[in-house]
């Protein structure tokens, strides 16, 4: 296929304005193809987004270790760093998104840029990513409401059996279409963000802890390059994971042109804020001075969230203590949800473009990709499986390696999409705003690829393994882009499923 060829075989529909394209697959022609239209509005897609983020289950499994072991009391400034380049790489992810609204948001986007070849092989790390990061929340989540069971029920209920009959919940609820998903997510969301902002409310307005609100020691220069920023950066950057979701979303958008935009905007912004606030203020409740000691000695009880739960329940009060684990495991529930969503209409879209059967493309009766949830569902259960069925401790191992796995994939995905956006606005013409399509991409680019380097160079402590753990999990990521690349080869020349 020549370079400036269109990744599939598609139709182009003039909307709104002349440089306002969208792309549309044949099949999109008939309703078996289509998602649901105007589903979604900005606030539906921002619930989708902050789930996936999973707020609470990254502020309390990842402050603590960005705090012992990155850059003490300076952590939160990681989190503005990450939000920076964040910020930067979705100038250009918006840009592009303006031209192209496609349910496989990165691979298209990868594919009009770059080719379809490396299209496809994105398509394949971005399926395995959501599919892994999903499973990686089942371990954590089995464990937790198998201890939430154990504690108040005295049942003693194995965590693989938790995750499996969640398996079903979210099942039944991908099918129900995607409006039932966001108004269960807003639930959850809502709550996990009230006691957390509650908190870091009352903290500032008390003036902080014992040496005070500490702004210095958390946001200065010279204390955000001491000890291991990269450890920090590295933590802060994946908990933004997440984010790209207000694209997938956009053919179930409301006005998507103008939806996604500021969907992604808000997101962006709204985490990198909650994130550095929320994390400043523990810090402060601790002082700068005492919080490396305090969330070194919270890792090495076996117990990381204490860091985080002391502080909460010595504000607020002891009931936190109560009714924290149960948000965790409802802040881990939407968070599977959200990337159940996002991976069965990878599998959708990817059917639809002719890489996967096309029975794949099939769309139940509330316009949710049916079939595709259904063997998502199955991916999810194949992928638990082995570490039940082995004895493995589901924290230590699923939640820390699939968890690790994905961020990896994810972070390569973002760096592609950058890449491809200037590519495809250098060759297209459709957008020539320096900043949106060059500036912008080029140095999100480059901090991406920073934040990279930094994740491959400490992967041993993101996965919680060791070096030859690492250096598997690591080349998986490498591997299924190559064989993503293959099964494009393979593919060639396959029509996108007709419905």
């Amino acid at each position: 296929m020549a370079r400036n060829e269109p990744l599939f075989p598609r139709q182009v529909i003039r909307v709104d304005s002349p440089t306002a394209v969208r792309y549309q697959t044949a099949a999109d022609a008939s309703t078996a193809g289509k998602l649901k239209p105007d589903s979604l509005g900005v606030m539906g897609i921002l619930f989708f987004v902050l789930s996936a983020q999973a707020p609470l289950t990254g502020i309390a499994g990842a402050v603590p270790i960005a705090v012992a072991l990155g850059n003490g009391p300076a952590a939160p400034s990681a989190y503005v760093a990450a939000g920076v380049i964040t910020l930067l790489f979705s100038v250009g992810f918006v840009a592009m998104g303006r031209h192209v609204v496609d349910a496989g948001a990165f691979y298209t986007y990868i594919g009009k840029g770059l080719g379809r070849p490396l299209g496809t092989g994105s398509a394949g790390i971005a399926l395995f990513a959501y599919c892994a990061i999903q499973a990686a929340m089942y371990g954590l989540y089995g464990a937790t409401v198998s201890g939430l069971l154990a504690q108040y029920a005295g049942a003693d209920v194995p965590w693989w059996v938790c995750a499996v009959a969640t398996m079903a919940i979210v099942q039944i609820l991908g099918a129900s279409g995607i409006e039932m998903g966001a108004k269960v997510l807003a639930v959850f969301v809502l709550a996990e963000f009230s006691i957390l902002s509650v908190f870091a409310l009352v903290t500032l307005f008390k003036g902080g802890g014992p040496e005070g609100l500490g702004f210095s020691g958390s946001f200065s220069p010279g204390a955000a390059v001491k000890g291991a920023p990269g450890v920090a950066l590295m933590f802060a950057a994946a908990s933004m994971v997440g984010f790209e979701a207000t694209a997938i979303y956009g053919e179930e958008a409301r006005e998507p042109r103008k939806t996604v935009p500021r969907a992604t905007y808000l997101a962006v912004a709204f985490v990198t804020g909650f994130f550095a606030f929320a994390s400043w203020m523990l810090v402060s409740s601790y002082g700068a001075s005492k919080a490396t000691a305090a969330a070194g000695n919270a890792l090495a009880s076996g117990d990381s969230t204490s860091f985080v739960f002391a502080p909460i329940a010595a504000q607020l009060g002891a009931w936190v203590n109560d009714v924290l684990p149960v948000l965790l495991a409802t802040s881990l529930f939407a968070g599977i949800l959200a990337f159940h969503n996002s991976a069965n209409r990878y599998l959708f879209s990817l059917s639809r473009d002719g890489l996967l059967p096309r029975r794949l493309s099939s769309i139940n009766r509330r316009h949710s990709p049916g079939v595709a949830g259904w063997v998502q569902t199955a991916i999810a259960g194949l992928l638990v499986a082995p570490f039940a069925l082995a004895g493995k401790d589901p924290v230590l191992t699923l939640f820390s390696w699939g968890s690790g796995v994905a961020v990896l994939g994810i972070m390569l995905l973002y760096f592609l999409t950058s890449v491809s956006v200037v590519a495809f606005f250098r060759r297209e013409h459709l957008d020539t705003r320096p900043w949106n399509t060059l500036i912008a991409p080029v140095l999100g680019a480059v901090g991406i690829a920073c934040a990279i380097w930094l994740i491959v160079r400490n992967f041993p402590t993101l996965i919680g393994g060791d070096m030859t753990t690492a250096v598997w999990l690591g080349m998986t990521v490498p591997v299924v882009l190559v064989l993503g690349v293959c099964a494009d080869r393979l593919t060639r020349g396959r029509a996108p499923a007709d419905g």
